[in-house]
């Protein structure tokens, strides 16, 4: 055989792929893994090879695969940021001061608001935000991206003056006035339509080179944390350009896997259009193809549909975006056509909804290899849990969104669901003790992008910083958190011939580790780092 053209020797390689689960050499040549294994047994074609790599004992990984990252929204450079400010004076602060740093007329934006500072399930007003900055129009995102928070000037500059609103839902006091706070968010704001809006009524945020920018900064992000592919779940057609530009520019690093954008407003001449997409942009490093859809909102502000009334709010229990016979029907059609769903559901009923959907989709079409995914399944009925495997349907769950840090007792989610319902909390070993796949995700920038975070997350189920875990029954081992940000995600994706392990004939996306993760105190998992990554062969990333 022809001489590799790189080796990398002396570490210690975990590959994921159970016929050769342990290695210390991978030989690689035009971009693919050509060879696993030890340097003791290496042939003299592996062993000849003109580049080699001492590893100097560190540990090689496959590359992650990230399952939810929404590279294109955030993180934004020119927002003030609230990630950590957890009470409503902290928020204040950092808006004032950021708004006394760049004096002006034009908008104030701010990202990564944890509903803070409220009581029972109660939403923020504008006449708070008009306390800290009346003379400027102020937009605040929610850290999940899923709600707006503005001033009264921020309301008129949007031109927002009754419920409904091309990016969102508007809500009203009693008078009919707008009180600041937007709903629905991310199934109308994120849409083809709601983008459009936005950037025709002025919100700097949503503007081409502002996306762009933020693309550029997530992407150099993703490689230094080791993600060679990233599946970015939420986009229309005109988001396409942003990734082309990248690609041209040399600057898409990570292969990309795009999924479409289908709020209930979807047209069949746009069906049509996501199926000529999937056709154009169906290559290794750039691929359009999962549908993504939304059955409920989010817990923390009362909008994640439940079975059982929110334990701080009796009588309510959200709402699903469809009903549920209607979603079955719009799910069978969308699985006769042959697409993969990406379904954001998180509460308990919503996502019920969508098993049920599925169910008589499989009934309805018959069962194929459609790998319809549920997004974050953050409280999920036991009854369920046999569900996802019987169905096909895959977990693509964060890991870090169950630490007790952000969701636990004292949080707005913990709060929200109440404490009979705890136990329900990311089931990540029930379900795969129960047989489902399982596909982890950071769904940046909601939440930390780093893969070894999540891994930490899934492991210990503690607080970043260390501390009490909360439900930790539903841990998981190194192995199998691994696994998830790996093989389960490649699987998840329709990947799993090309990466997810370090196995011949696989592309060579690989991350090396400055510490092995498998023997490591689980305590310490956060802290591993990411030395290179590798993506087909190519260093794209050194510390």
């Amino acid at each position: 055989m022809t001489t590799a053209d790189l080796v990398l020797t002396g570490g210690t390689v975990h590959t994921v792929d159970p016929t050769r689960p342990h290695a210390d050499t991978v030989a690689i040549r035009d971009g693919s893994i050509v060879w696993v294994g030890y340097a003791a047994e290496a042939p003299a074609w592996v062993t000849g090879a003109p580049d080699v790599v001492r590893l100097d004992g560190r540990t090689v990984l496959p590359g992650f695969v990230d399952a939810h990252n929404h590279v294109r929204l955030g993180s934004d450079r020119e927002c003030v940021q609230l990630a950590g400010a957890d009470s409503f004076e902290t928020v204040a602060a950092r808006v004032r001061d950021w708004n006394s740093a760049h004096p002006g007329v034009g908008w104030v934006e701010a990202e990564g608001y944890a509903y803070t500072g409220l009581e029972n399930g109660a939403h923020p007003t504008r006449q708070q935000l008009d306390a800290i900055i009346p003379d400027r129009p102020v937009v605040v995102f929610s850290y999940d991206v899923h709600t707006l928070w503005l001033n009264t000037l921020g309301l008129t500059a949007l031109g927002i003056d009754d419920a409904d609103q091309p990016f969102g839902t508007a809500e009203l006091d009693a008078g009919g006035i707008p009180t600041g706070f937007v709903a629905d968010f991310a199934v109308k704001g994120l849409s083809r339509a709601g983008m459009r809006a936005l950037r025709d009524r002025g919100l700097p945020w949503a503007s081409t080179d502002r996306q762009y920018s933020r693309l550029l900064t997530s992407l150099e992000h993703a490689v230094a944390c080791g993600i060679t592919t990233v599946v970015e779940p939420q986009n229309s057609p005109d988001d396409i350009a942003l990734f082309e530009r990248a690609r041209a520019e040399g600057r898409l690093d990570p292969r990309m896997v795009l999924a479409m954008f289908h709020p209930p407003t979807t047209t069949p001449e746009e069906r049509k259009e996501f199926a000529r997409l999937g056709s154009v942009y169906d290559d290794d490093h750039l691929r359009v193809g999962p549908l993504k859809l939304y059955i409920d909102d989010v817990v923390e502000p009362h909008t994640a549909a439940l079975h059982e009334d929110y334990a701080n709010e009796p009588g309510q229990r959200g709402t699903t975006y469809y009903e549920p016979a209607v979603f079955a029907e719009l799910v069978t059609g969308l699985d006769r056509d042959g697409f993969q769903l990406f379904v954001h559901a998180t509460g308990d009923r919503g996502i019920t909804t969508v098993l049920d959907a599925v169910e008589h989709a499989r009934r309805t079409n018959g069962p194929r290899d459609a790998r319809h995914q549920i997004v974050h399944v953050e409280c999920l009925r036991h009854d369920d849990l046999p569900r996802f495997a019987s169905l096909g349907v895959v977990a693509c769950m964060q890991p870090r969104h169950a630490s007790p840090d952000l969701a636990g007792p004292g949080h707005a989610w913990a709060e929200a669901v109440g404490e009979s319902r705890w136990h329900q909390a990311w089931p990540l070993r029930s379900l795969q003790e129960h047989g489902a796949t399982l596909a982890f995700s950071s769904d940046w920038n909601v939440a930390e992008m780093e893969p070894m975070v999540g891994i930490y997350s899934a492991v210990t189920r503690s607080p970043l910083a260390g501390g009490a875990a909360w439900q930790p029954e539903e841990a998981v081992s190194v192995a199998d958190a691994v696994h998830g940000y790996t093989m389960g995600s490649a699987v998840a994706n329709f990947c799993e011939h090309d990466r997810g392990s370090i196995t011949v004939g696989k592309l060579a996306d690989l991350v090396v580790l400055d510490q092995d993760p498998h023997i490591v105190d689980p305590a310490k998992l956060a802290d591993v780092a990411v030395l290179e990554t590798w993506v087909g062969g190519e260093r794209r990333y050194a510390s």
